[in-house]
């Protein structure tokens, strides 16, 4: 390969990101909540060979504006519980990384660290988690045990702003994670012995409690399941501003940015080292990947792509926006415009098909094939686990004796 190897995952959700792309020529609107569907798109994204897909998930119903709720009737609304649907494609798949996104504020922590690690040995150790905050103070009304800060739509409009109000629930997320992972690691990767011999199943010894105590919740453990194959399945989360970049440096694995240039791109990642450099991480020991979002809608024909986009945007009554750039064009032009940005420090991006399934098959069948001409993406799987495909080590467990360390 030329360069840094890319990295590519997909962004899935409902029936592509364009509000429209339910009323697309050849969507499938009448299938978003069968497994097939689901199936379909995913096995597409691994014969692409891309290292992940994610699956969105929220505790409201989607709307127009990610912080509050609407009443509208023309866009897709409604989606499956991500966890459950990740662990029923696990056995489907063979080799590509599966993340699904949670909520952490209205969540229980052991229930959600128990559901990463059961998805991580359904897939074999391809499990990812991306870990969210309900920005939404509608969302608390499901559960009626507490409220969050209300965003209004002048907050909206300024993404530090927004993160600063909303930093005691990043606070509190970077404890999630915190717990999902000590209760990862509380169980030694040996703590089974399964002897019937001698009726000896665990070595009880090797069992820990992590005993964590936060301003936020107690979890006393251990886990209820066994340490999942990867040892931590991967943490991802998606940041627009200092306080989340913060919550990244600390919790995560990966981080998901959104620039609109490559001259954005270079800003951003400058905040994110800073992020990392005042948490003190040590990224020689805990490596922190950085990928950027983009939408896609991709045609091989130029200016298809855009009349595409143009049609679906009539159809809604609106242009598309979004938090990540949304770009049109040909296969061709997003190679030249990924390996440009990559060159600003990126690992990788987080591509969000605008239509589905026409734009993820025009990231496996087209796209996949530019770069892997141009040297920059593998023609082949060299890993099995996600870990794996993005290089990074499988860590020991914090609890393990001085022979396993």
């Amino acid at each position: 390969m030329t360069g840094n190897p890319l990295h590519l995952a997909v962004a899935l959700d409902g029936a592509g990101w364009h509000p429209a792309a339910w009323r697309a020529a050849g969507a499938r609107p009448r299938d978003l909540f069968t497994t097939a569907y689901w199936a379909d798109l995913v096995t597409e994204a691994e014969r692409g060979l891309l290292d992940f897909v994610t699956f969105e998930d929220a505790l409201g119903l989607q709307s127009a504006a990610f912080h509050r709720t609407d009443e509208r009737t023309d866009q897709v609304r409604g989606r499956l519980d991500a966890v459950l649907l990740a662990a029923r494609l696990a056995p489907l798949t063979r080799r590509i990384g599966l993340v699904p996104t949670t909520n952490v504020t209205h969540t229980e922590p052991f229930h959600l660290a128990i559901g990463i690690a059961t998805l991580d040995f359904a897939s074999r150790g391809r499990a990812g988690w991306r870990p969210q905050i309900a920005a939404r103070a509608a969302d608390a009304a499901h559960f009626g045990r507490r409220t969050t800060p209300v965003v209004t739509d002048e907050d909206a409009r300024h993404p530090e702003l927004i993160a600063a109000r909303l930093r005691p629930l990043f606070d509190e997320a970077a404890d999630v994670v915190e717990v999902a992972r000590r209760l990862w690691d509380s169980w030694e990767d040996d703590a089974e012995i399964r002897d019937a011999a001698t009726g000896r199943f665990i070595d009880r010894d090797k069992l820990h409690h992590i005993d964590f105590e936060g301003p936020h919740f107690s979890v006393r453990g251990p886990s209820i399941t066994p340490r999942p194959p990867q040892g931590q399945p991967l943490v991802a989360s998606l940041a627009h501003a200092s306080t989340p970049y913060e919550f990244a440096a600390r919790a995560s694995d990966l981080v998901q940015v959104t620039p609109h240039d490559r001259e954005d791109t270079a800003a951003i990642l400058a905040q994110v080292d800073a992020a990392v450099a005042a948490t003190g991480r040590d990224e020689r020991a805990r490596p922190l990947l950085r990928f950027a979002e983009l939408v896609v809608l991709l045609d091989d024909e130029p200016g298809a792509a855009a009349r595409r986009k143009g049609r679906l945007d009539d159809l809604d009554g609106a242009a598309q926006t979004s938090d990540a750039e949304i770009f049109t064009g040909t296969p061709g032009d997003l190679a030249d415009l990924l390996l440009d940005w990559r060159d600003a420090g990126l690992d990788g991006f987080r591509l969000r098909p605008g239509a589905l399934p026409h734009d993820l098959t025009a990231i496996t069948r087209r796209l996949v094939p530019e770069l892997q001409r141009r040297g920059a993406f593998r023609t082949a799987y060299a890993a099995d686990t996600l870990r794996g495909h993005l290089g990074l080590p499988r860590p020991a467990s914090r609890y393990a004796g001085p022979r396993e360390r």
